[in-house]
């Protein structure tokens, strides 16, 4: 971060209270001013006292409390930062954590400037993200619930005789079973009643999110991400809705790692180690282009349904999209060949779509600019 104030204040936020710390021009250390509770107007009475909204700078860690204080302080005029604390600089000794030397530390690295910033998105993009992550949820009770009530079929060895569930044909013999005791018959009924609502949830949620992404400013990427196989318009929006803005990347690489596809390595001297995946940053992207990626254990084909997300389209888009199909598929084969399981072939898949993903975002009709913040 670029040294861009005079005055630096470290925040500790939690839910009902947020740590001070100031660290003054110079070496000296923070100065723990105090704690006060997590009430905007008291901040900034506090924060009026330190100096002009230009000679102060606040950073604080990103957390479950989101983005409103940023907003807040930012809206006063304030330069407010939200802090990835992964990137957080931790002394291997320091074995006492605590709300103070948090925000103390949090102050004098913004001032020696070893900090990296997250993305923030505008409140648009995270409401279209929060119905992204609604829809996710959805999804997984509905399979839940249908879990719960095969079991229930399957301790009473009653099996359905055609090939797929969840179909038509399978709702219907589902509507013609009848137990010979009434308290299994009443179990029975809640659970199919439970799966049905879990049907029209999803149904709701699909459709909200269709009708609220036309006039979205991602819209552009939304359509694009639709010419590689295995992401359709639900997971596009999903993906778009976590990476956010993809110019924030200028290396597919970089975006690799944001996700958390990159191998993890420790290496000294001439010894080198590479392990398992970091498995940082979004873990539902990181998950999306993983079940995206099990598509490629096909031949390369072009469906109708791909020709139909492809409409509209430039013809650059649909080469990439082209282009990753026969590399992928062939990458899938190969590992699969030689053994290797299909987990991990799906994660080293997901790793080079990902390269394409952010080839498509770049070749988007509307390339978009970085708004705010840094990158993490």
């Amino acid at each position: 971060m670029q040294e861009i104030s005079k005055i630096h204040v470290g925040l500790d936020v939690h839910k009902d209270s947020i740590a001070v710390a100031v660290a003054e021009p110079g070496r000296a250390a923070a100065k723990v001013i105090g704690t006060i509770r997590h009430d905007v107007p008291k901040l900034l009475k506090l924060l009026v006292k330190l100096g002009n909204t230009e000679a102060v700078h606040v950073v604080y860690e990103a957390g479950p409390t989101g983005w409103g204080l940023q907003r807040a302080l930012t809206a006063k005029g304030y330069s407010c930062e939200v802090i990835a604390p992964s990137k957080m600089p931790r002394s291997p000794g320091d074995r006492i954590k605590t709300d103070r030397r948090d925000c103390a530390q949090l102050a004098e690295c913004s001032r020696a400037g070893q900090l990296r910033a997250v993305w923030v998105p505008r409140p648009e993009d995270e409401a279209i993200r929060d119905l992204a992550r609604a829809r996710e949820d959805a999804l997984n009770d509905r399979r839940q619930l249908r879990q719960q009530l095969k079991a229930l079929l399957l301790r009473h060895d009653v099996r359905f005789p055609g090939k797929t569930s969840w179909t038509q044909a399978h709702h219907a013999w589902l509507g013609k079973l009848n137990f010979s005791e009434v308290a299994t018959q009443a179990a029975f009924m809640d659970y199919w009643m439970a799966v049905q609502a879990s049907d029209e949830r999803l149904k709701r949620l699909n459709s909200a999110l269709l009708e609220y992404v036309k006039n979205w400013r991602f819209a552009p990427q939304v359509s694009a991400l639709q010419a590689l196989r295995g992401i359709d318009v639900t997971c596009a929006i999903a993906l778009v809705a976590e990476i956010g803005d993809f110019s924030r990347f200028d290396h597919p690489r970089k975006l690799m790692g944001y996700l958390g596809l990159v191998p993890s390595e420790r290496s000294s001297g001439e010894r080198t180690a590479r392990g398992s995946i970091t498995k940082t940053g979004n873990a539902h992207a990181r998950r999306m282009l993983s079940e995206a990626a099990w598509s490629y254990r096909f031949k390369p084909r072009l469906g109708e349904r791909a020709r139909r997300r492809q409409e509209g389209l430039s013809q650059q888009l649909c080469a990439i999209g082209w282009t990753a199909q026969l590399r992928l598929t062939q990458r899938f084969a190969k590992l699969d060949a030689r053994g290797v399981h299909r987990n991990k072939v799906c994660v080293a898949v997901a790793r080079e779509l990902t390269g394409f993903v952010w080839a498509v975002a770049q070749a988007a009709d509307t390339p978009l600019q970085a708004t705010q913040g840094g990158t993490t």
